[in-house]
């Protein structure tokens, strides 16, 4: 299968894992939280965004991508075996590094989080344990997913992700069914994470010609490697230092039912993220080509996958606007109303910085990561400052300010080093995308609005048929500004569809 064909499947298997992430997600939420309560899932919560603040892979995966991409581009599979074999001892000197630093952490647990009760420590000291242990096993094997995407094998690659949602589906659905606790569900989704880690080794040895040299030693290409990931590594800890942190934040000054009414705001912020940058991740071997014969084919790009990324963003972005809180309401109960401004908090800045994944794909392939890494780490200083002040005054919703307030300034700033560094014409993408596009975000938020004021809240029938007429205007407003390719990409697929139903 060839590049385009791979990106184009890759994209539609990417959306039917987020599909199966956002359905499993909405369903399972409410049970989860119904089955275990409120506190238990502000512990889950908890868990989940420690592990995420330690599990990152240190830049190696964005260096893996680049320069086995470069190698294999150059005809050098030799090249990109002996990168491997330099990354991995990287990789297994940082796991043991891990594995001290979670040790620590789990000692301190009560100093640390003195709002939760003597219960809610206990309970969490078992769950963090299950979930370090997770982490500690499966961080050697976080550059798989750079592997497969160097070698543009995306169809493989989301297949093995769609193969976890599903795991994680059938065996949460069975624990609770019969009535298994918080223990239980941790544990499932550490297994499901193990079983799709042995599944793209699978993919790797059968259709790839990945053979690590672990024998090879290079001084000169083992600092450059260290070099370029030491910044996105920076890049890394500082967005960790933005969402992933704040449930201990919140933990450490407001409590327990902070944590849950964050961690439903930022899981629905996720959502829309995962939705809108799936796409441009799977450009980076592409982009790195383009960027090899010269910048003359990046802005035409960055237009066409971003036209693409707002209309996706957009949609999301309005019809939560319009009818979030009504949904919020039926999902998890009044109890989590306050999500509701938290999660619209959270997605706005999502608005305008997803759909400039290409450059960020540039950024990568043109070695500029130092000044993005120079900007995130300032923003996630400012958000720490930010954060503690509001946090500790207003919860839950003070932390979803200071996030908002620190991603538009990084938005901002980042535009700027699009400009300069990578010699983008950041005015006419958003000319030709966000400004001609415009009314046809106008029109469905007025639409929504109304169908909000004739039609009651609170029934999931009336908001099924609030967001299946909110869909139809969106459409119809946004096919008039549409060229023919997003035409024939995005609409006519479903007319022939529906035609077919007929």
């Amino acid at each position: 299968m060839d590049s385009n064909r791979q990106i184009k499947f890759g994209v539609l298997m990417s959306y039917f894992a987020i599909g199966i992430n956002i359905i499993t997600g909405l369903i399972y939420t409410p049970w989860m939280i119904s089955s275990i309560g409120q506190e238990n899932y502000g512990l889950f919560t908890l868990a989940n965004s420690i592990m995420a603040f330690f599990m990152f892979d240190f830049g190696l995966s964005g260096a893996i991508t680049r320069y086995i991409s470069k190698y294999l581009s150059e005809g050098r599979p030799d090249k990109a075996n002996n990168c491997l074999g330099l990354v991995y001892k990287l990789y297994f000197g940082i796991d043991l590094l891990l594995f001290i630093i979670l040790a620590v952490v789990y000692i301190y647990i009560p100093d640390i989080y003195q709002k939760l009760t003597l219960d809610e420590i206990e309970k969490f000291k078992i769950v963090y344990a299950i979930a370090a242990v997770f982490s500690v096993l499966s961080f050697p094997f976080i550059p798989v997913d750079g592997i497969l995407t160097a070698n543009e094998k995306f169809v493989q690659l989301k297949a093995c992700d769609v193969l976890q949602k599903l795991l994680i589906v059938v065996t949460m659905s069975i624990c609770l069914l019969s009535g298994c606790g918080l223990y239980a569900l941790v544990v499932v989704n550490a297994a499901a994470g193990l079983i799709s880690i042995f599944a793209k080794l699978w993919v790797i040895r059968k259709y790839t010609n990945t053979k690590i040299n672990f024998n090879y030693n290079n001084k000169k290409e083992f600092h450059e490697i260290v070099g370029f990931s030491g910044w996105i590594t920076i890049s890394t800890i500082a967005q960790r230092f933005v969402i992933s942190i704040l449930p201990s934040l919140l933990g450490i000054l407001s409590g327990s039912r902070a944590i849950a009414l964050f961690g439903i705001a930022s899981a629905l912020e996720g959502f829309v993220w995962l939705f809108v940058s799936s796409i441009g991740g799977l450009f980076l071997p592409k982009v790195s080509r383009i960027v090899a014969k010269g910048n003359s084919d990046l802005l035409p790009l960055m237009i066409k996958v971003g036209r693409i990324q707002f209309m996706v963003v957009s949609a999301i972005t309005i019809g939560f606007i319009c009818l979030g809180s009504d949904f919020i309401f039926l999902w998890v109960g009044n109890s989590f109303a306050d999500s509701y401004l938290c999660a619209v908090i959270l997605i706005l800045p999502s608005f305008m910085s997803t759909p400039e994944g290409i450059a960020a794909q540039a950024i990568l392939a043109r070695n500029k990561v130092k000044q993005q890494a120079l900007v995130f780490a300032y923003t996630s200083a400012i958000n720490i400052f930010i954060a503690c002040f509001l946090s500790y005054y207003f919860g839950a919703i003070g932390a979803s300010i200071s996030v908002c307030v620190v991603y538009t300034a990084r938005w901002l700033w980042m535009n700027i080093i699009y400009k300069n560094e990578l010699e983008l014409d950041v005015i006419k993408f958003y000319k030709d995308s966000f400004v001609k596009m415009l009314p046809s975000f106008v029109i469905p938020l007025i639409a929504g609005g109304i169908i909000n004021y004739f039609l009651p809240d609170g029934l999931w029938g009336f908001f099924l048929l609030k967001m299946t007429v909110f869909i139809i205007v969106f459409l119809i407003a946004l096919y008039h500004v549409m060229n023919e390719y997003e035409k024939d990409l995005l609409i006519r697929p479903i007319l022939r569809q529906i035609k077919v139903i007929k």
